[in-house]
């Protein structure tokens, strides 16, 4: 059985347009009950195919200009899961991802500016016991952003 059906994308499909649309507004779209969308939306959210709906903050637009998007590489990866509760510690670390190659981690960080963005670098990331080095790239604009095609 497949995990999502033609009525589930159709309701993804939907809520990218806007994600505020009521499943009333939905399921008129789609020709389907009120009920049916709430069903399957509450469905999707438990089965984890959808992480809940929330806003999509544009962090440039409340004073975040810089971006950066960081490789650390560990004393020892077995230290990962202590390492990755610290990140989470940060604040304006929005992003972590277990990557192979010369890296063990790959972050995003998201600063106001060079000096707030140095700060988090030195006085925060570096501060953590047992990561070994950080190599940061920074971000100069998003060309796109979107969901994988369904």
């Amino acid at each position: 059985m497949e995990l999502l059906d033609e009525f589930d994308i159709s309701i993804i499909k939907e809520l990218e347009k806007d994600g505020r649309m009521a499943f009333s507004a939905i399921a008129a779209n789609l020709k389907i009950s009120n009920t049916m969308v709430h069903q399957r939306i509450n469905r999707m959210i438990e089965q984890g195919v959808i992480g809940g709906i929330k806003p999509i903050i544009q962090e440039k637009k409340i004073g975040y200009d810089w971006a950066s998007f960081t490789g650390i590489t560990l004393n020892k990866d077995s230290d990962s899961d202590r390492i990755i509760e610290a990140l989470k510690q940060i604040p304006e670390i929005t992003e972590c991802y277990y990557v192979t190659g010369s890296f063990t981690l790959y972050i995003k960080i998201i600063a106001k500016n060079h000096e707030h963005m140095r700060r988090i670098l030195y006085e925060k990331i570096d501060g953590i016991p047992g990561i070994a080095k950080t190599d940061s790239i920074v971000e100069l604009g998003c060309a796109f952003k979107r969901n994988i095609s369904l």
